[in-house]
């Protein structure tokens, strides 16, 4: 009796001091779910846990939209055939007679390529004189230089050609096939043609964004909503700059994780379940599946609508709990999403404590069965 007493003494005197060490002695890779608890405002700390439920994701599942201001949507294209200070027109110009004001001794035709409107909105045409260009149109022109010339020549025939010039221009910068300076053309007079023009975008499509630029004004869309919601092709004006470039939010993965570091966005909506897919998931030998959690500085109304307060003032810190172990716990991982600067951690198993104070008692990674075991042994 004594003896077998004797051999229990010491198994329980080394699971006492290996629990020690889990308790206090022992390094991980960030606080476990009791710290974290201790510094929920319900423990007198500054943030809010929440344990995630369907309510909640529908209460945080708003997303901050990119779309275009009203006056850009509501800007009509440019008429193609209204001429502007810059543009470039090319002229020709026949006569009924062997010797004319402008042909020459073997040819009737006279070709003007390449006459620039100047600023005040003006072209130059010998013997017709300084012509006003600006706001009319290529036929106005013709009808203008006919008659003119007509005092001089015997029925003139002019043809005006409108060629684009720098009054009708566009920039485009970024991830485009091509940057450069493009003119406002007949098939380029919208932002989705515009952008084919370039060569298109040269970045995953999905997290491509275009911000137009248009004097002081700025708005930004996703490049996949041209297509999804037509309205947002807009009408280009001349001057304007357009600039595509990757979607820059981020969110930082931390604790036990296959992946620890700040990750891109590979999407436009992300849920923490792709989240945690996108940092290789959960790590089966340390990854506590009941203990995932997001950190977030949320605006007040939302954080409002999630605890059911009217009284915040200003954004707080929130701390959401998703536990994948229950029966709908996948469920609400997908439904729930993750925002720019948000950060993802995930707890340590227990199990994974109770290991690392068995291999610094007996220098290997052992089972917990086989510990005791050993222990009683």
């Amino acid at each position: 009796m004594t003896t077998s007493g004797f051999r229990w003494v010491r198994p329980i005197a080394l699971v006492t001091a290996l629990a020690v060490l889990v308790g206090c002695g022992l390094p991980h890779v960030g606080p476990n779910k009791r710290q974290i608890y201790e510094g929920s405002v319900q423990k007198q700390g500054d943030a809010f846990v929440v344990t995630v439920n369907d309510r909640v994701t529908r209460a945080i599942a708003v997303v901050p939209a990119l779309g275009f201001s009203r006056e850009f949507i509501a800007a009509p294209p440019i008429g193609s055939d209204t001429i502007r200070p810059g543009d470039i027109l090319g002229l020709t110009i026949w006569e009924n007679v062997d010797d004319g004001l402008l042909a020459g001794a073997t040819s009737n035709a006279t070709l003007l390529e390449s006459v620039q409107v100047d600023g005040d909105g003006f072209i130059f045409v010998p013997y017709a004189g300084r012509i006003r260009a600006a706001g009319n149109s290529p036929e106005a022109i013709r009808r203008i230089i006919s008659t003119r010339l007509g005092e001089q020549t015997p029925d003139p025939q002019v043809e005006v050609r409108r060629q684009a010039g720098d009054g009708s221009t566009v920039s485009l910068t970024g991830a485009v096939g091509g940057q450069g300076v493009y003119p406002i053309e007949r098939p380029t007079r919208t932002l989705s043609t515009m952008l084919a023009s370039a060569g298109g975008v040269t970045i995953e499509p999905e997290i491509a964004q275009i911000t137009v630029i248009r004097g002081g004004a700025r708005s930004r869309i996703w490049f996949q909503d041209l297509y999804n919601h037509p309205e947002l092709d807009i009408a280009l004006r001349g001057g304007d700059r357009i600039l595509v470039e990757e979607d820059t939010r981020s969110f930082t993965a931390l604790g036990a994780t296959g992946t620890q570091a700040r990750v891109a966005f590979q999407s436009q909506n992300l849920s923490a379940l792709e989240a945690i897919a996108q940092v290789g998931g959960l790590v089966s030998a340390t990854s506590d599946a009941t203990g995932v959690f997001v950190f977030r500085n949320e605006p007040a109304v939302v954080a409002g609508e999630v605890l059911g307060r009217d009284d915040l003032i200003g954004a707080q810190r929130m701390i959401y709990l998703l536990d994948l172990t229950k029966p709908n716990g996948l469920f609400i991982a997908r439904d729930f999403v993750i925002r720019d600067s948000d950060t993802l951690y995930v707890t340590e198993a227990p199990l994974a404590q109770w290991n690392k104070a068995v291999s610094a008692v007996f220098g290997s990674l052992v089972s917990p069965a086989a510990s005791i075991d050993q222990l009683a042994n």
